[in-house]
């Protein structure tokens, strides 16, 4: 068995080993490879490990950063919640846990990032305090909407009962979708994605993506949300909503519609997407009756390497973040983008 870098002549071979593979994501198939290159202008490092017959065994996808605000890091993978090798047995998992060794050497990195919402039989140092919710689908939104409490129901009912309504597309409406991600960033204290990052997963994922917008009754987009499935399941990478209308609850709305468009697309299993245990965003996502999911990041370190703190929650981004919230939108959709793309 050998390790081999990734060319365009092994991309059919690698996605299929992805799709094949009980715990491949989208996130590791090559498509993402040109996300990762085209949108955010990162360096990719791809190796497959294969057997004497040429069948590919296990793959590792690793993103490069060598930036002020992330330091030096290869990351399996940024930006997004999964990533991370996957392989059939343990010689493959120990000849790609060695390429990593030797990349990390070879980039002169502090650290690989190992991202996974299973644990993993590796002897490194892991951090868990990131969490998700995965949400078993039935068969129609009737049944779903019964199985929530009456609290959660009522909740759902109440834009409407504001006028307020929700449309179903794509890139028709990445427009409205940017026009309250990019808001609600900066209120969160946040840099934003371009909205070209957006544009291009859509471009190149037509059929695995949509964006669902809730709409006031004067009809300006009030929540958003951006939609990619895969499998069995639909995840929910990136949503947001104006503090502005919170009071009539469009988030609740917005993720109704989500719910039942996987339910209308045949999916199983409804992703909410990461958040910090007992946070806001970990409430709002409990309510909706989901199984927690524990995420797992590993850590590979060199010689000089520590745990990464590029988080929110690091005391030293506090001033900057209360700085951020209170700067003018169009200088923050101008200077966010270049300074996020450093933050995996």
């Amino acid at each position: 068995m050998k390790v081999a870098a990734l060319t365009p002549s092994r991309y059919e071979a690698w996605d299929a080993f992805v799709d094949r593979h009980p715990s491949g994501r989208i996130y590791q198939k090559t498509v993402w490879k040109a996300i990762f290159e085209q949108a955010f202008g990162r360096k990719t490092l791809y190796y497959y490990a294969e057997d004497e017959a040429g069948e590919i065994q296990g793959v590792l996808p690793l993103v490069h950063f060598h930036t002020f605000i992330a330091g030096k890091q290869l990351i399996s993978l940024p930006y997004v919640n999964y990533g991370g090798p996957i392989f059939k047995h343990e010689l493959a998992a120990e000849l790609l846990m060695t390429k990593m060794r030797e990349l990390l050497e070879a980039t002169n990195s502090d650290v690989v990032e190992i991202r996974y919402d299973q644990p993993q039989a590796f002897d490194l140092p892991v951090k868990e305090n990131k969490v998700t919710f995965y949400l078993r689908l039935p068969d129609s939104a009737d049944a779903l909407l019964k199985s929530f409490k009456a609290k959660v129901r009522s909740q759902i009912k109440r834009p409407t009962k504001e006028g307020m309504y929700a449309q179903i597309g794509h890139i028709n409406l990445l427009n409205d979708f940017y026009h309250v991600f990019c808001r609600n960033m900066r209120h969160l204290g946040t840099p934003v994605y371009s909205k070209k990052i957006f544009q291009v997963i859509l471009n190149l994922l037509p059929e695995q993506t949509h964006i669902v917008v809730v709409y006031s009754k004067d009809r300006l987009p009030v929540a958003a949300a951006f939609l990619m499935g895969y499998k069995q399941t639909m995840e929910i990478p990136w949503a947001s909503s104006l503090r502005k209308y919170n009071r009539y609850s469009p988030n609740m709305l917005l993720y109704w519609e989500a719910l039942k468009l996987a339910i209308e697309k045949g999916y199983k299993v409804f992703d909410f997407g990461r958040g910090t245990r007992e946070g806001g965003t970990y409430r709002f996502k409990k309510q909706w009756g989901g199984d927690e999911i524990q995420l797992y990041w590993y850590y590979l370190l060199g010689p000089n390497g520590q745990l990464p703190q590029v988080n929110k929650e690091n005391p030293k981004f506090e001033r900057a973040i209360k700085i951020w919230q209170k700067l003018p939108l169009w200088f923050t959709n101008l200077a966010g983008p270049p300074i996020v793309r450093n933050i995996p």
